[in-house]
């Protein structure tokens, strides 16, 4: 113990870990978080584990997996990354984050180990643990003492080297598939799923006898460069696959109060009038995709799906923090919504679902996005559902300067509908006050950091 307030503990973990490598930075290596995993006992193949990928959605699709299978009563531990708010985000027991006391325990616990990987690798030439390795540690190592039942566990980033992969998913799901992280990833979308498609491989013998397990693969609807990628990587590894649109499906959707109601085509079952707390048909795909992992988790076949209570309860309960998210506000304020989108894709899903559960809604958008990400693809997608823009700053600094992302705004809007106001808080309430005037609505969008600045300002807890 070190004497400290529990929180002033927290803080001190978070910057020794914060002088570790960041995720923006990254060595295509699993040698590391290997010999971790090593020296801890294998924590990771203590429990079974649904896997996922992909480059938007697998956030929602990892939350909606989580609320089905909490529901059936199993005790689930979850990865998310990145966090909004706060990182004890990332490890989540029972559906819940851990706490700052839990997160600092976590660290304490495994430092040593840590700190002789580090010497390893330091003494072959190579580097030290980044954050991201760690904190999967930290998570793999939670749920292993839980214990948990499941755990379902999001990509950081790509998915052959990313530090999750360590663990076996028996259902292994890809998310949509779209260019990002150029600069890791490059810029090939067949390449960049073949990447994210590394979390398919062949499974251990089952310890209980039987022989070799067949991962199952749940894959979203994909573009063909995509497409062609990912099957590749199935019929390498043996995998069996379910695919979005033909052994699974959307079959209905309509707009109601507070979300959507969605009729489901599982793996095993139909499953009419689900009520989602959640907005766009993005996230009605996403929930799809859920459904269908949960269903290949328990082996569900033809006639042979989950009960229906389950799948209405664990909808009903689902929440996606940061993703067309509605902030608590006055009767009288302006309607003021948070998305995390962050590229070009993830804001045509945004722009789409806009346009769809609020089609006569305009909207002025407070917008801040990291230097590394297409900003003018991310302005564009948008532009149609934006009456204005108000350029700000969400405080990171690997986020473009205000200045820098008003001149590409106003190459793409009328100069008249940019205003430039760098301080985040002043940002939100000149758009509220734009919005007030006309009866329109207030979108904080741009990146992950910006949605959790904006839940900051609201007053909203990590979640």
């Amino acid at each position: 113990m070190t004497g400290l307030p529990d929180h002033a503990e927290f803080e001190q973990v978070e910057a020794e870990l914060d002088a570790r490598w960041p995720e923006t930075k990254i060595e295509p290596s699993l040698s590391r978080i290997a010999a971790l995993m090593d020296l801890l006992g294998s924590p990771q193949h203590a429990y079974p584990s649904i896997h996922i990928a992909g480059t938007n959605g697998k956030t929602s699709t990892t939350r909606m997996a989580d609320a089905l299978l909490s529901t059936t009563g199993l005790r689930t531990g979850r990865i998310l990354s990145p966090h909004l708010q706060s990182p004890v985000e990332r490890i989540s027991l029972g559906n819940q984050p851990i706490t700052e006391e839990q997160y600092v325990s976590a660290w304490r616990e495994i430092e040593p180990f840590v700190l002789r990987v580090d010497e390893s690798s330091k003494a072959q030439g190579g580097p030290a643990m980044s954050k991201f390795e760690v904190l999967v540690a930290m998570a793999y190592t939670v749920f292993a003492e839980a214990p948990v039942d499941v755990a379902v566990v999001e990509v950081g980033m790509g998915g052959r080297w990313d530090a999750t992969n360590v663990v076996n998913g028996q259902v292994a799901v890809i998310a949509p598939v779209s260019i990002d992280h150029v600069e890791h990833l490059g810029s090939d979308l067949s390449v960049i799923a073949g990447e994210k498609a590394g979390i398919i491989k062949r499974l251990p013998k089952n310890p209980m006898g039987g022989g070799d397990q067949d991962q199952i693969v749940v894959m979203a609807e994909q573009h063909p460069a995509a497409l062609r990628s990912i099957l590749a990587q199935v019929e390498k590894e043996g995998a069996v696959l379910a695919r979005a649109g033909h052994e699974f499906a959307v079959a209905e959707r309509a707009l109601a109060v507070g979300g959507q109601q969605i009729g489901l085509r599982g793996l095993g079952a139909v499953y009419p009038e689900v009520f989602l707390p959640l907005y766009g048909p993005h996230q009605a795909a996403n929930a799809s995709l859920a459904l269908a992992a949960v269903e290949a988790f328990f082996g569900a076949g033809p006639d042979r799906g989950l009960a229906e209570s389950i799948v209405l309860e664990g909808f009903a309960n689902a929440r996606s923090p940061g993703r067309l998210e509605r902030m608590p506000a006055a009767p009288q304020d302006p309607l003021v919504l948070v998305d995390a989108a962050h590229n070009p894709h993830g804001a045509q899903a945004l722009a789409g679902a806009l346009a769809e559960d609020f089609p006569n809604t305009p909207f002025h958008a407070v917008l801040s996005v990291m230097g590394d990400k297409d900003v003018r693809g991310v302005l564009e997608a948008l532009k149609p559902a934006l009456s204005s823009v108000v350029i700000t700053h969400n405080g990171s600094p690997r986020a473009l300067a205000a200045d820098a992302l008003a001149e590409v705004a106003r190459t793409v809007f009328e100069p008249k509908r940019v205003v430039v106001q760098p301080d985040f808080a002043e940002a939100v309430s000149t758009a509220k006050e734009l919005a007030a005037l006309k009866g329109e609505g207030v979108l904080v969008t741009g990146s992950v950091v910006t949605a959790g600045a904006a839940r900051d300002l609201h007053g909203l807890a990590p979640a």
